[in-house]
């Protein structure tokens, strides 16, 4: 982002007292000067390159909504190509990935997700790319691959998600000793999340608790 007028004048002037003051003193100070005025200019930058990428994450959930893959996928770009350091721009890829899955296309979402793996703003939001690509490889039989993908830890909070997204792939593999072993794991690790534990409840009496 450029420079407003304001700022290009204040620069201005303290360039030029730095070429008019050869004195050691008077020279530190306007180094000060211009550091702090460049931690500002780097803070007001960030600003916004933020209101930006939230105008295309938008743009693409709205996109995602109605259904218009094009539109979606173009405001995807965007951000992965002008914002990528952004966290909207991993929420872009998930929130694509997502609706990708949902529409059969798990291909596309792989990709998506892939870049988040590769790319994404925080550990925590490569933990979900982690999940979610566990679930796309699930619709593939791609199963070990998926396991592999479950073994690494992630952030607490995802840690019964893990465990029930093993136990799946696990039931697929037809090895229902594990399963239920992994079952119990996320029902310990649920604590008060009546809906999970209910979910992963039905699926470990399924296997005969």
């Amino acid at each position: 982002m450029a420079y407003d007028l304001e700022e290009q004048e204040q620069i201005a002037t303290l360039k030029g007292w730095w070429k008019d003051n050869g004195n050691y003193v008077i020279g530190a100070l306007v180094a000060v000067s211009l550091a702090v005025s460049g931690w500002f200019g780097w803070r007001n930058w960030q600003a916004g390159q933020s209101n930006s990428a939230g105008t295309q994450y938008e743009a693409l959930v709205r996109a995602a909504q109605d259904g218009d893959l094009k539109a979606m996928r173009d405001a995807g770009a965007v951000l992965a190509e002008n914002y990528a350091g952004t966290v909207y721009a991993s929420l872009g890829a998930l929130a694509g990935a997502k609706t990708l899955f949902e529409r059969g296309d798990l291909k596309g979402a792989r990709a998506q997700l892939q870049w988040v793996l590769e790319k994404g703003a925080t550990d925590d939001f490569k933990d979900l790319a982690r999940l979610r690509m566990a679930a796309v490889l699930l619709d593939e039989k791609g199963y070990d691959e998926a396991l592999k993908l479950m073994e690494v830890k992630p952030a607490a909070a995802l840690e019964p998600q893990y465990a029930a997204m093993k136990g799946d792939l696990l039931v697929a593999k037809n090895q229902p000793a594990e399963a239920r072993t992994a079952y119990r794991a996320a029902l310990e690790k649920a604590g008060g999340n009546e809906a999970f534990r209910a979910s992963v409840q039905m699926r470990l009496d399924a296997l005969g608790g």
